[in-house]
């Protein structure tokens, strides 16, 4: 089975799912990966209305379009942050609240349950027509990607003087908001999944590890691949597929390019915007950066991932209808399934 070519729709939550869905096909994906923003996906609906969920699937489905995975990055990231007046432009209202930080939190963490209980709810109701996402849902098992925040990100440049066990305390901490929420992944038979990225508990292999170990291995919590996060920091994003082969659940193709800037920004960003030419590194459309896509396919290959192949299409320099369109072709272009035979069986003498 080919894999899946999906299009990530949280960049594009600006335009109702009615509009999203006919230009996806357009641009040639076989289904979307749901934001839990705009009004792509909402999981309060989804877990209360019946009706809800016939309508989204059939709006996929008008438009030859599946769904296999759906993601809440915004609500995630509250449930670990030192909360700030950025979160209220992200979180749900309902999340918000009054902004009193530990009820922020709190409320994110419910969200993020109930996230799990929407996501089992959408997967069940698939309808027998959509015969592409019902044979890929015989095989692996529903996903949620999303982020968790971090107590300690902002402790990333060691100064004032930080010690391991004040990072220890911020892992600890991890464990005690996501382990409850995990758990509720659990009894719906649904995975979470950390794109992997600064900002997260996990923003590396070292503190990848790190989380894993946290929430002792926990069989619900695996990751979202995304190399772009990885290459500009200089972790090497194909050593991280070998190293938590198990455990990717979900994959995004996304660019970036780095070294490409004036000398003036570094890897930190100098405060300055997406696209801005003084930056070390940038999100490129998938093939205009430097990951090296070949490389990230075979890994994926020898590790016998199979899940879809999920754009997310971030880049300030390109239209992103053309950058969306031209990103559909290019990973079809790329991909490629892994070898059933050896190549030289067939040099044996019998």
């Amino acid at each position: 089975m080919s894999r899946l070519v999906t299009l990530f729709t949280g960049q594009w939550a600006d335009l109702p799912l009615e509009k999203l869905a006919p230009l996806a096909h357009k641009m040639g994906y076989d289904g979307l990966e749901l934001a839990c923003w705009g009004d792509h996906f909402d999981v309060e609906k989804a877990v209360s209305s019946k009706t809800y969920l016939r309508d989204r699937w059939a709006m996929l489905l008008d438009h030859g379009l599946t769904c296999v995975a759906i993601s809440n990055h915004l609500n995630g990231q509250a449930v670990c942050d030192r909360i700030d007046d950025r979160h209220r432009e992200v979180v749900a209202p309902d999340v918000w609240g009054d902004g009193d930080p530990e009820g922020v939190r709190k409320r994110a963490a419910k969200k993020m349950i109930t996230t799990a209980r929407a996501a089992r709810a959408f997967f069940d109701a698939r309808p027998k027509n959509d015969s592409v996402g019902r044979a890929y849902s015989a095989k692996f098992p529903a996903v949620v990607n999303g982020f968790t925040g971090s107590p300690i990100w902002h402790s990333i440049y060691a100064f004032p003087p930080t010690s391991q066990a004040y990072w220890e305390k911020g892992y600890a901490e991890f464990a005690k908001r996501w382990l409850p929420i995990l758990d509720a992944f659990d009894k719906v038979d649904v995975n979470f999944a950390l794109e992997v990225h600064p900002t997260e508990i996990a923003f590396d292999i070292v503190s990848a590890s790190r989380a894993i170990d946290a929430v002792k291995g926990h069989r619900r919590f695996g990751f979202n691949y995304d190399p772009s996060h990885l290459g500009y920091q200089g972790v090497d994003y194909v050593k991280f597929i070998r190293t938590f082969a198990s455990r990717i659940y979900h994959a995004h193709i996304k660019d970036a390019w780095w070294g490409h800037g004036d000398g003036t920004a570094g890897v930190f960003g100098g405060h300055t915007d997406f696209g801005d030419p003084r930056r070390y590194w940038d999100f490129r459309s998938p093939g205009h950066g430097d990951i090296n896509f070949e490389e990230v396919i075979v890994a994926l290959n020898d590790i016998g991932y199979r899940g879809p192949l999920s754009v997310e299409w971030e880049d300030s320099r390109m239209d992103r209808v053309h950058g969306g369109t031209e990103s559909a072709a290019f990973v079809r272009k790329i991909d490629f399934p892994p070898s059933a035979v050896a190549f030289d069986a067939a040099f044996a003498n019998k």
